[in-house]
């Protein structure tokens, strides 16, 4: 079984897909298909996709059962010790404001007292 699933793509790579792939949802491709048609068929998907989204998922003889294709997607499959994780990128740091230099009031106000 191989699982395609598009994002942001041209109309062609539909009707492209739909002659191997059944669309079960927008941009969702399922089916089955042989080793080389399903490596062609990726190769056109990332000519075509351009600054689009694609990953691929199809059976493997590995632990999992499955390997991973991905192309335009900040998320990246990785190997950790023979079983294959997608890794995503952390997260950014939040900004801080600068913090102003001197006294806080409080301070003052404790150091010189309320008069």
């Amino acid at each position: 079984m191989t699982v395609v699933v598009v994002t942001a793509r041209p109309v062609g790579l539909r009707g492209h897909l739909t002659r191997w792939l059944l669309e079960i949802s927008p941009g969702v491709f399922v089916g089955r298909v042989s080793a080389r048609v399903r490596s062609l068929m990726w190769e056109r998907v990332v000519e075509m996709v351009k600054s689009g989204r694609a990953i691929m998922v199809h059976h493997a003889d590995n632990e999992q059962g499955l390997a991973f294709s991905v192309h335009g997607s900040e998320w990246v499959p990785e190997d950790f010790e023979g079983i294959t994780l997608m890794r995503r990128p952390a997260p950014a740091a939040p900004d801080t404001p600068a913090k102003s230099a001197g006294w806080s009031n409080a301070s003052k106000r404790r150091k010189y007292g309320r008069r």
